[in-house]
């Protein structure tokens, strides 16, 4: 169902960095973790913390998380597909950082978040392919 998913999330100096990787962590448990130092534009550091997951087992582990969200969230998943996958099949969704910390997993559209691009295995890959495709896992589930 899905190739790989990027995850990415910037952690400011006033939050807890350790607290935030362990965020991720609670997401994805075998991620291998990047830091980048960068620096925003009030001269304030930022870590940005990014990945690739790519394991099948473990991008299964997310789908199933994902499908275990409760039916308001899966049904605006759903109703937000059109807009949240790309021409290439992949969907970009953003998760609360303050959730993740808690072992929960909320999308959100706005806001500081742990951004996800994720490639849904779609033959050829297409944007009506990748929407159909996850419409009927979470139909079926």
């Amino acid at each position: 169902m899905i190739h790989n998913i990027r995850f990415r999330e910037f952690v400011y100096e006033s939050e807890n960095l350790d607290e935030l990787t362990q965020a991720i962590y609670n997401i994805f448990p075998d991620a291998e973790i990047e830091s980048e130092d960068a620096e925003g534009l009030m001269e304030d550091k930022i870590i940005i913390l990014s990945g690739v997951v790519d394991k099948k087992r473990q991008t299964k582990a997310f789908f199933n998380l994902l499908l275990e969200l409760d039916q308001n969230q899966l049904d605006k998943l759903n109703n937000d597909l059109e807009r949240k996958v790309d021409d290439k099949g992949n969907l970009f969704l953003r998760l609360s950082k303050e959730d993740a910390v808690d072992e929960k997993i909320t999308i959100v559209d706005s806001g500081d978040s742990i951004h996800l691009k994720v490639k849904i295995a779609a033959y050829p890959a297409k944007k009506e392919i990748a929407i159909k495709k996850v419409r009927e896992a979470i139909e079926n589930n």
